[in-house]
């Protein structure tokens, strides 16, 4: 079944939707923990600056652009993520314990899996022509 409006799935429209919305509750609440706890960057070491870079500004950044260019929004923060636990691995002993990180930057995948749907749908109507 397609949407009316713009003759993709509706299924897809949905997914589009859900990373939309995830991504500014994922955002909403990395700013309720920074400002709420008063974010002050004078304060972090080199390597928290380091880690800050990467989550939460990195993944935010790639929700962001993940509302226009959904590839591009969805690589910068799976990159961001996976930036960001490798940068804390080799700067301490071990992973970041929980699943917060993930779960935050979890509308970055759903963006990467809307740009895939999107690049398959576009390249089997070309060829079906």
């Amino acid at each position: 079944m397609n949407s009316l409006m713009t003759n993709q799935p509706v299924s897809l429209s949905v997914l589009r939707w859900t990373a939309r919305v995830g991504s500014i509750l994922a955002v909403g609440v990395v700013l309720l923990f920074a400002f709420g706890e008063g974010l002050h960057l004078s304060h972090f070491t080199g390597r928290e600056l380091v880690l800050f870079s990467f989550f939460p500004f990195g993944v935010a950044l790639g929700m962001a652009l993940g509302w226009r260019w959904e590839g591009l929004g969805g690589t910068v923060t799976v990159a961001s993520l996976a930036a960001f636990y490798l940068a804390d691995r080799l700067t301490s002993s071990s992973f970041p314990r929980g699943f917060a990180f993930v779960v935050l930057s979890a509308p970055g995948f759903l963006f990467l899996l809307c740009w895939l749907w999107t690049r398959s749908t576009t390249k089997h109507h070309e060829f079906r022509v």
